[in-house]
């Protein structure tokens, strides 16, 4: 049986590394795109490598359109096909709508929709013709529900909730599943400068009492991907702990 292959964005750290990881174990080529985390990437290859997994690193810049389309053509020279593209890569900041400036509402919107539009506009070059592929887009509780003092990250990820969606309907007789994992406040470095104090408001108001793990986020992915999720697309899939009902 031909290994299937995932492309991740943003996959060095965080989310993007522990699914990663996951979908390495269970037998998929995986190529890890980093933009500035080059260490990172490079130490998860020879991890992924060294337990004889098939792992790629390239790095790129979901911004910019051509280093995208590079991206993808690496992928395609290497594995001849994408089965799974994760729309994983994303940067978050917090600010006053009134303080925003255009630069970081715009690098915002560049890094987390449009990163999302370009990538996935030119795998779909390679999975038309196919006639199937999943498409995986990494959302946020804060694009079901709007984050205070997180405008711009909020908005950029509800549009990401809305191509979803639509996506979902123009690509459904081609065989081609998409849909939106929001996650809610997982363990990663954008929590690094929240307060303790504050981490355990954040736990208290979740039903489940804990914050998520970037582990729990790759196994929803991992199942959106597989067989189970065939007859899903078009979905927000929201593993936050009950924060959000």
């Amino acid at each position: 049986m031909n290994k299937k292959t995932v492309l991740i964005t943003g996959a060095s750290r965080g989310i993007g590394r522990a699914i990663a990881k996951l979908f390495a174990e269970n037998n998929y080529n995986v190529v890890i795109n980093y933009n500035k985390s080059e260490n990172e990437a490079k130490e998860l290859q020879n991890y992924l490598t060294n337990k004889g997994y098939s792992a790629r690193i390239f790095k790129a810049d979901v911004s910019n359109v051509n280093e995208v389309n590079s991206l993808v053509n690496y992928t395609i020279g290497q594995f001849e096909k994408i089965d799974v593209l994760i729309n994983n890569a994303g940067i978050s900041k917090t600010n006053l709508f009134t303080d925003i400036s255009y630069d970081e509402w715009n690098e915002i919107m560049n890094v987390n929709l449009n990163g999302v539009f370009y990538t996935t506009k030119k795998a779909l070059q390679y999975m038309l013709p196919e006639m199937s592929g999943k498409i995986i887009n990494i959302s946020s509780i804060w694009g079901m529900v709007g984050g205070s003092f997180e405008v711009h990250y909020s908005a950029s990820k509800a549009a990401i909730i809305g191509m979803t969606k639509a996506l979902a309907k123009e690509l459904g007789p081609s065989n081609i599943n998409v849909n939106c994992i929001a996650p809610g406040v997982i363990k990663t470095d954008m929590l690094n400068n929240v307060s303790d104090d504050t981490l355990d408001i954040l736990k208290e108001e979740t039903p489940l009492m804990k914050l998520g793990s970037p582990e729990d986020i790759a196994k929803c992915a991992l199942f959106l991907a597989s067989e189970g999720g065939d007859f899903l697309t078009g979905q927000v899939i929201s593993p936050n702990g009950g924060f959000v009902i």
